[in-house]
């Protein structure tokens, strides 16, 4: 049987494992983008190093190079 975390410490879990993701990526960025994707031929993405916003990220894209800032971890709304 698995031992229960308490709630601090899963807090502290979920704040590690969304730490990669740029600050500026919230969660009224990804809910639009999403919107935009599902209700037009919009394919919105976002840099995850520096939170800029991708165009032409395939639903399932993972690793591709931001054009921005060159760092590889962009990746879809819809992986979010």
């Amino acid at each position: 049987m698995p031992a229960i975390t308490p709630t601090a410490t899963r807090a502290q879990l979920r704040r590690r494992h969304f730490a990669h993701i740029h600050p500026s990526v919230t969660a009224d960025r990804i809910g639009e983008a999403v919107e935009r994707e599902l209700t037009s031929l919009d394919n919105p993405g976002f840099c995850l190093a520096c939170g800029a916003e991708a165009e032409g990220c395939e639903p399932d894209a993972q690793q591709y190079v931001c054009e921005a800032c060159a760092s590889p971890p962009s990746t879809a709304p819809l992986k979010f």
